[in-house]
């Protein structure tokens, strides 16, 4: 895993990263996902409807194994065990497997009485999948070969390979389609949620990005993915942090990447869940808007007639506190 202050450096030097990390793990994903077909039965899935309300985990958490209490992530109703790597499941991912099949099927249990999904989120900053020549076909294979071992809702996408989109050569997204593609096969609609988690830029005509980034992949495969966790921060001091600026109008570096710009390049406004730092610092180098002024921007776009919902890296910066007041003003529970 990058270091806090290593993370920092680079986010200084490269302008346009994600912020979600994983560190590598010695843990064979083959190994984990072999005999997942005679694994235990499913249990029964919750697909939430929109508003979603995400919460990423890949933090250390001292006496804690695997997902919090419940009651410690009240007003969400996703959560996001962080990373499922190429290598095998790190961090939340592999806590989750390091917990006994009763445990885990009682967790699981608590949370889909509670409405909340228990999803895997893949890759993060630490994968470059494209640019090490993964396949994406086996990738997908295995991957979703894991989520039903482990017997969970789902898994978010968060491909992090900037080299691969800045070529600009069509790769970046042809890997991401075929791949999504591939995990649809395993993991139908409607049965798993199949979300990801580009950072805002990508959904923008731009000549950094030729080959179409995330707008190509949306008018590939966008009609197999349930929803988009768009990062909106760790893109510049100034962009995204103001209601404006988020919802309206982006400007410094990447004009046309608020909330309605992007959807009026023709992505789907109710599948653009707007991601946020927990945290003004540690979670995000920039971005970041306090709870209640964005309480105040998510009730703006509320009633221009989105209600996807919100993301939030991560716990345990972020709990129930925080999205119960992020949610106060649109979505009162």
């Amino acid at each position: 895993m990058l270091s806090p202050s290593l993370f920092y450096v680079l986010s200084s030097i490269l302008l346009f990263r994600g912020v979600f990390s994983a560190p590598t793990c010695e843990l064979s994903l083959a190994a984990r996902s072999a005999g997942s077909s005679s694994g235990p039965p499913l249990s029964k899935r919750a697909i939430p409807a929109a508003p979603r309300f995400v919460i990423y985990s890949d933090k250390f958490v001292p006496g804690l194994t695997g997902p919090p209490p419940v009651s410690e992530v009240k007003g969400y109703n996703v959560f996001a065990l962080s990373f499922l790597l190429i290598s095998g499941p790190a961090d939340k991912a592999v806590e989750w497997t390091q917990l006994s099949a009763a445990d885990r099927s009682s967790v699981k249990s608590q949370y889909a009485d509670a409405g909340v999904s228990l999803i895997v989120s893949a890759f993060g900053s630490t994968d470059a999948p494209t640019s090490i020549g993964a396949d994406p076909t086996s990738t997908a294979n295995t991957m979703a070969a894991w989520v039903k071992q482990f017997d969970l809702d789902g898994i978010d996408v968060d491909y992090e390979d900037f080299n691969a989109i800045d070529a600009s050569d069509g790769k970046a997204e042809a890997w991401i389609a075929a791949f999504t593609r591939q995990l649809r096969t395993q993991l139908p609609k409607g049965q798993f949620i199949l979300s990801h988690a580009p950072v805002a830029p990508w959904f923008t005509v731009n000549k950094k990005f030729s080959a179409g980034a995330y707008l190509q992949v949306d008018k590939t495969v966008g009609d197999l993915i349930d929803w988009y966790n768009v990062q909106f921060y760790n893109q510049g001091a100034t962009e995204y942090t103001t209601c404006d600026g988020l919802l309206n109008t982006a400007g410094g570096d990447w004009p046309g990447s608020s909330l309605f710009e992007i959807a009026a390049s023709g992505i789907d406004l109710n599948k653009l869940v707007i991601g946020k730092p927990g945290l003004s610092a540690g979670d995000a180098n920039n971005g970041f808007i306090d709870p209640t002024t964005l309480a105040g921007c998510i009730q703006q776009a509320k009633a221009k007639g989105w209600d996807a919902g919100v993301m939030v890296w991560e716990f345990p910066d972020a709990t129930s506190s925080w999205i119960q007041t992020v949610r106060s003003q649109a979505f009162p529970e």
